[in-house]
């Protein structure tokens, strides 16, 4: 069960070029905004990576308005946890809510070693992409098998709020609808 003070939120390489060409681009880029929107109303931290930005390009600037203030981590390994400070800004959450591009090699790579190192990694689906619906398929399932659990932005978000009613409920309303 996610419990907002013990998640935090990452959004993997939604870049460039990179993050058009994936299959869907703009209902990923849609459902990771809302996610970023939700984790802000419930006070989660964000942690935001771009792989190699000279070369790929910044953050789509959807993504990015919504976090000014976080300076992405760059980063050239595939696994987010292949920079060193990136664990660090987990700290002390234990559960990871995984959102990006591409499912099957920045996000999968990143999932496994978060399980490795027994953080509890729920993936979101609607809101992470492949260039081919296949990759971003196999990737899921290879995710879950591996113990990762696999949720959506509505899942996720409602799980975490509990509850219909309050300040929080009515904001994560607005955002998902």
């Amino acid at each position: 069960m996610l419990r907002k003070e013990q998640a935090a939120l990452v959004v993997i390489d939604v870049q460039g070029k990179l993050a058009r060409l994936v299959d869907p681009s703009d209902h990923t880029i849609l459902n990771i905004a809302r996610m970023i929107r939700g984790a802000q109303v419930l006070g989660l931290p964000v942690v935001i990576t771009e792989q190699y930005p000279e070369g790929i390009g910044p953050t789509v600037e959807e993504v990015g308005a919504l976090l000014r203030d976080c300076t992405p981590l760059t980063k050239t390994s595939f696994s987010c946890c292949g920079t060193p400070s990136f664990l660090e800004q987990l700290q002390p959450r234990s559960q990871v809510l995984l959102t990006g591009i591409e499912t099957h090699v920045c996000v999968y790579q990143t999932c496994r070693d978060l399980l490795a190192k027994q953080f509890e990694v729920h993936v979101v689906a609607d809101a992470v992409a492949s260039r081919s619906a296949e990759a971003r398929t196999i990737a899921l399932e290879r995710m879950r098998t591996e113990g990762a659990v696999i949720t959506t932005v509505e899942m996720a978000l409602f799980e975490m709020v509990g509850i219909a009613e309050g300040d929080a409920f009515c904001k994560i309303l607005r955002i998902v609808k």
